[in-house]
């Protein structure tokens, strides 16, 4: 697709056919934050290992846009034969338009997947023009859905610039919220508890102790530490807790190999160890100014356990490591009493049928209403003293 005489865009089919260094420079522009999610080798694990690939319903179609040779903005989008591993959730969309006849499935999906973490979905390189990069990558999305002929366009957990650019081009606005932690300059785990309500200090501290008192030991592994052994310990945690909540875990274990291969320096794993043997653990990645929690799993259970490993140890860890904020992924209003806030996320969603849209558009009005609601309630009974 050609939008001008120097600006063409076209879909790839894995992202093995973009340069490393094109794809990370428009992901990471300079002075921007290292999110490493953005990552091509993130990408390339979750594609290399058979994890996000056509036979799960992950099918490659990233967009690039080149201005003459060279690559000066790309999108990570799949055709999507389902909406599993989104943490969007748009099932009932999908089941209303279905009733009326019509086929959503295959949809196209610009995200990360299997990673509710916001950030850029249009990338661009830091030495262009930002929002004609931005919007040729949308035009290129319209017309892939045209191309395609599929039922419509979500690009989830985007940039509120992004987001808003988008809903000039007609996708509708959505808004959601996850539970974020926020370094105040703490300077220990201690000067945190210090701003809490007397009553969560106490019952943090309460935890805290009954998590580890059979015996448990905690361990930080990152880089060289993390050894293949370490790997399969976490993969079976992973594979334990992960079969029990949502059937099918999504990742596999040559994915972890990958990431130990590729990206070790910004994995934290948060492991658990009694009498000898790992028991549990939670994998966290690690961006320029912020920790990002995400899987966790667990051959015994102890009591705390959970909350010990991937709340108050990524808490200590940011504190120690001067982050500014922890994002412990999707869901949980039990993050709150944790020192976890309510922060909004937003999606953007491009709907080809008209009767379809009006009506998710009339629905995402009254939830956006909703979300901003709760999230002011939610804040207002936070676990920080007043004077904080």
């Amino acid at each position: 697709m050609t939008i001008s005489p120097d600006i063409t865009i076209e879909a790839v089919a894995s992202v093995s056919q973009i340069a490393a260094d094109d794809w990370n420079a428009c992901a990471h522009p300079p002075g921007t934050p290292y999110n490493p999610f953005l990552a091509h080798a993130f990408f390339a694990a979750l594609e290399e290992s058979g994890s996000a690939t056509a036979r799960t319903g992950w099918l490659p179609r990233h967009l690039v846009v080149r201005r003459g040779e060279r690559v000066v903005g790309v999108a990570p989008c799949y055709l999507k034969s389902h909406s599993q591993g989104e943490y969007v959730f748009d099932h009932g969309w999908a089941e209303a338009f279905a009733h009326a006849g019509g086929s959503y499935y295959p949809k196209l999906q610009v995200a990360v997947p299997f990673t509710p973490v916001t950030g850029p979905r249009l990338l661009v390189r830091g030495d262009v023009d930002q929002a004609q990069t931005r919007e040729a990558l949308i035009a290129g999305l319209i017309a892939l859905c045209k191309q395609l002929d599929v039922s419509s366009v979500h690009v989830t957990f985007a940039l509120r610039e992004e987001w808003e650019q988008l809903a000039a081009h007609g996708f509708l606005q959505r808004t959601d919220q996850q539970y974020h932690w926020a370094n105040q300059d703490y300077g220990s785990f201690e000067d945190f508890l210090g701003s809490l309500a007397s009553r969560h200090r106490k019952a943090i501290r309460r935890e805290r102790r009954e998590a580890v008192a059979n015996c448990i030991e905690i361990h930080a592994l990152s880089g060289a530490a993390i050894t293949e052994d370490a790997w399969d310990a976490f993969y079976a945690f992973y594979m334990e807790t992960g079969s029990r909540k949502w059937g099918r875990p999504y990742l596999n274990r040559a994915f972890y190999s990958l990431i130990g291969e590729t990206m070790a320096d910004d994995v934290v794993l948060i492991m658990a160890k009694r009498e000898g043997r790992w028991i549990a653990g939670a994998i966290n990645f690690k961006g320029s100014d912020t920790l990002y929690g995400r899987h966790w799993g667990a051959i015994e259970h102890h009591p705390f356990l959970h909350f010990e490993i991937c709340y108050y140890q990524a808490i200590d860890y940011a504190i120690r490591h001067e982050l500014k904020s922890v994002e412990a992924g999707a869901q949980g209003e039990h993050k709150i009493a944790r020192g976890y806030l309510p922060q909004t996320t937003r999606s953007a969603h491009y709907i080809v049928n008209p009767s379809l849209r009006r009506a998710v558009r009339d629905y995402l009005a009254r939830e956006r209403d909703y979300v901003e609601a709760v999230g002011r309630e939610l804040t207002e009974a936070g676990p920080f003293r007043k004077s904080s």
